[in-house]
């Protein structure tokens, strides 16, 4: 009998947890050559439906589609949502679990009296109002889950896009930071020589004062776009984990196509985004909790048996069963809370439509500027540079000035400016298009 008895005791002990603890790390793991080769790794088996899996060279450009990968898989903050949301796991593991019963022994020593036996009580209990409500808890916590799971989804969306506009934003600024070069090199050199030129005498003052706002408007505009440049450099490093100092080489993507009407990416969105899908999970589960609310307005259960030896030996064994008695509370107070933060829920699943209704007729009709201003470029753009060009031979042959070529040669490059601007603002919208659909811009016609 103590043998057994032993063993009992042994396996319930041995389906305890142990405490472990768990230490901070000072000093995380940086992209070292191994790392990075991980990475490399993963991205080859990387299962997301907005994402194909490919082995990326780190020695050579990285292109949109690589950009987002590393993005999903190196980025911090990701990488902490995907922890935290193991603890939605444990919470649904935790929903299943049945109450354990409780158990109370107590012994009255006999002072004085006729009777010479140690009088005894005893009780096992069952809290019957977590059976009652096990199964919408259980409901609750899979909805919560599900929720948490959909925002992480919608935060790798995000974060994918994001990283892929700051590298569209870069090859745009790349290209405008080399034209803004050539501007301010050029209208510093026409500056000086007008400088020359007004100290002999040659020229009036107006036209020094024209060469010197050319020249300070070149330099400021060239000191805005390589700001403009440092900081998406910088912001595409903090989305994709990557050190500030380390250097990305980056594919130029080719100009997306026009996207759908808006009526029909809202109709993509609605069945796409994920956090639309999330903000429905999270009303299921408060429609759980209603539920649940309401369930605890009636009397919690209690069962308990009873056994007790006397001092005289007699052996009483039977049940007891405690409630409460719905007389003032009822719950109503819980009743009304879970009720109004349905509500609240509701309006603002609605509010989100609205605003991606909005945003995305927005970033529509932005892309739709940007086209008609590209369409308007490159309209005069052959007739820019063909005059540029004949600018440059006359002056060579001394028909012109110096200064009428290199005005023609800087329009060129102004158009050649507003070109570049256009196509960036085509990019960058297009993929806001995508951020809002929830869906790739190769999913739009599927």
């Amino acid at each position: 009998m103590k043998i057994r008895g032993a063993v009992a005791l042994a396996l319930l002990l041995a389906g305890c947890a142990t405490y472990r603890p768990l230490p901070l790390d000072e000093n995380p793991p940086i992209l070292s050559p191994p790392v990075l080769a991980v990475l490399a790794q993963d991205a080859t088996t990387i299962d997301r439906p907005f994402l194909t899996p490919e082995r990326i060279d780190f020695a050579q450009p990285l292109d949109a589609n690589a950009v987002a990968v590393l993005a999903v898989l190196g980025n911090p903050d990701l990488q902490a949502a995907r922890v935290r949301a193991g603890v939605a796991d444990a919470q649904v593991f935790a929903a299943g679990l049945l109450p354990d019963p409780s158990f109370s022994v107590g012994l009255d020593p006999l002072l004085s009296g006729p009777d010479s036996m140690l009088g005894i009580a005893s009780s096992l209990g069952l809290d019957l109002n977590a059976l009652r409500t096990r199964g919408v808890t259980r409901q609750k916590a899979r909805a919560d889950a599900r929720k948490v799971r959909l925002d992480l989804a919608w935060s790798e969306w995000q974060t994918s896009g994001q990283a892929r506009l700051q590298a569209a934003r870069i090859v745009a600024l790349e290209n405008q930071v080399a034209l803004d070069t050539a501007s301010r090199d050029s209208t510093a050199s026409l500056l000086d020589r007008t400088l020359r030129a007004a100290g002999r005498g040659d020229i009036a003052g107006d036209q020094v004062q024209g060469a010197r706002v050319a020249a300070f408007d070149a330099a400021e505009r060239l000191r805005t776009d390589e700001k403009d440049l440092g900081a998406a450099r910088l912001e595409l490093a903090k989305l994709i984990g990557f050190p500030p100092d380390r250097p990305i080489r980056l594919a130029a993507p080719p100009l997306p196509p026009p996207p759908p009407d808006p009526a029909a990416l809202f109709a993509i969105a609605q069945q796409r985004r994920t956090d639309l899908q999330a903000l429905r999970a999270g009303y299921a589960s408060q429609e759980a909790a209603v539920h649940k609310a309401v369930l605890d307005q009636f009397p919690a259960l209690g069962l308990t048996i009873n056994a007790t030896r006397d001092t005289a030996g007699n052996l009483t064994v039977g049940p007891a069963v405690s409630f409460t008695l719905p007389v003032w509370n009822r719950n109503r107070g819980g009743i009304a809370v879970e009720r109004a933060t349905r509500a609240a829920l509701k309006a603002e699943y609605e509010a989100r439509l609205f605003q991606t209704r909005a945003e995305m007729a927005a970033a529509a009709q932005g892309v739709a500027i940007a086209r008609r201003q590209r369409e308007a470029v490159l309209a005069t753009l052959p007739a820019a540079r063909r005059f540029a060009e004949a600018s440059r031979r006359a002056e060579a042959r001394g028909d012109i000035s110096l200064a009428t070529a290199a005005t023609a040669e800087q329009a060129l490059r102004d158009k050649e400016l507003q070109l570049a601007q256009a196509e960036r603002d085509i990019a960058e919208q297009t993929i806001a298009l995508e951020l809002l659909t929830g869906a790739p811009r190769e999913a739009w016609t599927k």
